[in-house]
Parts: structure tokens; C-alpha cells; sequence
């Protein structure tokens, strides 16, 4: 690690802290100059790459994933927080999937089950974009059977 000020390699740590996103905050000081500087460690994630509907292959888009829950979502009664989590869950299968590409069917399965299971409409929102139907009568049929059998009475 070199130094901001001077570019001397020789320092010492001072100060070491754990944040939240699971980075390493580093607060260092030159032997040389004195000068004291803060370095942030990240663990680099190694997402795989989504193969779209039409073929091409693209780096996995947190941010992607997060706009189109959030679309999905509007004028629903579920929270950012909640947003946020059905984010990090994802993310964190998508990190833990064997393959170096997974198909976009893969991350719409899994979304499609977060939202099943906070809110109906979202659901079928993303549905409806998610899965490409022929007409009103498809949607309705795989809206159907995607839904687990309510209890009997």
C-alpha cells in the first residue's frame, strides 16, 4: 500500500473496522511522512453472466434486478426494506449458482417465488412481463397453475 502524500510503501495500520456491507476499513499511517490516510477493503463478488431471451449475455445488474422489483411493487403496501431483502437473497444465489452464466429464466423463477409469497399483485405484475404470453387466456392458465393449492374445506 503506498502512500497518497509521498508514495513511501512503509506504514502501519492504526485502526481496523468491519462495515456492514462486509468491507474492511483501514486507517494508516506513513512511516515516512507521517501523513495518515484511510484505506477500504472489498471483497470483489464474482456474479455470472444472464443469457436474455434473445441470446446475448450480460454481467448480472443488481441494479436491473432492484428497478424491476420496484416496478413491480408500486403503489403496493411493501416496504424498500422488504425490496431490499428479496435484493440481497437473490443476489446471494446468484453468487452461490455453479455456473459462469445462468439463463434470465433462472433469476425470474426466483423472483416470481419472493413475490408470490409478499404480494399477490406484484406477482402477477412481474408475471406479466417476465413470461411472454399469446393472448389473455395463457396468462390466466399459467397464473393457475403457478398457484399452490389453497386449503379445502
Amino acid at each position: 500500500m503506498k502512500c497518497p502524500f509521498c508514495e513511501c510503501e512503509n506504514n502501519r495500520v492504526l485502526d481496523t473496522r468491519v462495515q456492514k456491507d462486509g468491507g474492511i476499513r483501514r486507517r494508516r499511517e506513513c512511516l515516512d511522512c507521517k501523513s495518515r490516510f484511510t484505506t477500504l477493503e472489498i471483497i470483489l463478488k464474482c456474479f455470472p453472466h444472464v443469457i436474455k431471451k434473445d441470446g446475448r449475455r450480460e454481467p448480472f445488474d443488481k441494479d436491473k434486478l432492484r428497478r424491476g422489483l420496484q416496478l413491480a411493487c408500486m403503489k403496493r403496501d411493501v416496504s424498500l426494506p422488504t425490496i431490499e431483502g428479496i435484493v440481497d437473497r437473490i443476489c446471494h444465489k446468484a453468487l452461490e449458482y455453479q455456473d459462469n452464466e445462468m439463463s434470465y429464466m433462472q433469476i425470474g423463477h426466483w423472483v416470481m417465488e419472493e413475490l408470490r409469497r409478499i404480494d399477490d399483485v406484484a406477482y402477477v405484475r412481474f408475471a406479466s412481463v417476465y413470461k411472454t404470453f399469446k393472448d389473455i387466456q395463457e396468462f390466466v392458465k399459467t397464473l393457475e397453475s403457478d398457484v399452490p393449492p389453497g386449503p379445502t374445506v
